[in-house]
């Protein structure tokens, strides 16, 4: 017998861990095309042959190393489903600290420019498009693999006040000026060993490692941001969490002033952020 109350057990038997069950259910409902509230109504269905053996194969690959993210095709950030491809880092909750601070710094009623840098799958810029209608939003990612999917979520989800260029960090914006720009730039270092544990074996490689310390790209933003942001501007870098002091050098060294860190809900500084001198 192969129903859903069967074939639940049996993957979370298969895939092991403290979250298994939860991951068997992500799969089974996607493999179904229903939700995980059908599967908990409908424990005694019975799905047809190939139906289940998609779900297995999901099972299979998720056993395997793949991240759920990538085989469900989607990820949940800020209000929306994002869909998410081995193109583009995974979305994480924890980036939704960085919008709510540039939310907090965009005005809500007055047209500006803003800038995403490595939008991947358009996660922030997206929500902070969404969030801010009035301001013009341009993101940029180095891979025109990553634009591609940012430019079909933005039309999938009707976001039109955002815009994408293909290029590195600030190259791909020629001579423009922002009132804000925002990164989660890669910020692990290139010898970490967590690169290949987990779901980042699966992740592209240059959107999470920068260099021997994980802050050559940091650097290299935070050294270029001065010439693309106007006046008392606000340039926001996410990363890792015991690199705050050392991204508040940086801010510093190229003179910018307000500068600070922001934990995340984990009590880690996870966020800095400074403002353009006059």
């Amino acid at each position: 017998m192969s129903d859903v109350r069967t074939l639940l057990a049996r993957a979370a038997a298969t895939l092991g861990g403290d979250g298994a069950r939860g991951e068997a259910e992500l799969l089974l409902a996607h493999a179904l095309d229903r939700t995980r509230a059908w599967l908990f109504a409908w424990p005694e269905h019975e799905p047809a042959a190939d139906r289940v053996a998609a779900f297995e194969q999901l099972v299979e690959a998720r056993r395997a190393g793949a991240p759920v993210a990538y085989l469900l095709g989607r990820r949940g950030f800020w209000t929306f489903d994002l869909a998410v491809s081995p193109a583009v880092l995974i979305p994480r909750a924890e980036t939704e600290l960085l919008v709510e601070l540039a939310l907090e710094r965009i005005p809500v009623d007055e047209a500006c420019a803003v800038a995403d840098l490595g939008t991947g799958s358009g996660a922030i810029a997206l929500a902070l498009a969404h969030e801010r209608p009035r301001a013009r939003v341009v993101a940029t990612d180095a891979s025109a693999d990553a634009l591609a999917v940012a430019r079909a979520n933005a039309r999938r989800l009707g976001i039109d006040n955002v815009e994408f260029a293909h290029g590195d960090w600030f190259v791909a914006l020629g001579n423009a000026r922002f009132t804000l720009v925002a990164s989660n730039p890669p910020y692990i270092a290139a010898d970490d060993p967590h690169l290949v544990q987990g779901d980042l074996r699966h992740e592209p490689a240059s959107a999470l490692a920068s260099g021997r310390d994980g802050l050559d790209a940091i650097r290299s933003i935070v050294a270029d941001a001065p010439a693309h942001l106007l006046p008392r501007g606000w340039l926001l870098v996410e990363h890792g969490w015991m690199q705050g002091a050392a991204v508040r050098a940086l801010f510093a060294r190229h003179a910018f002033d307000d500068v600070r860190s922001v934990h995340d809900l984990g009590g880690h500084e996870r966020v800095t952020l400074g403002r353009r001198s006059a």
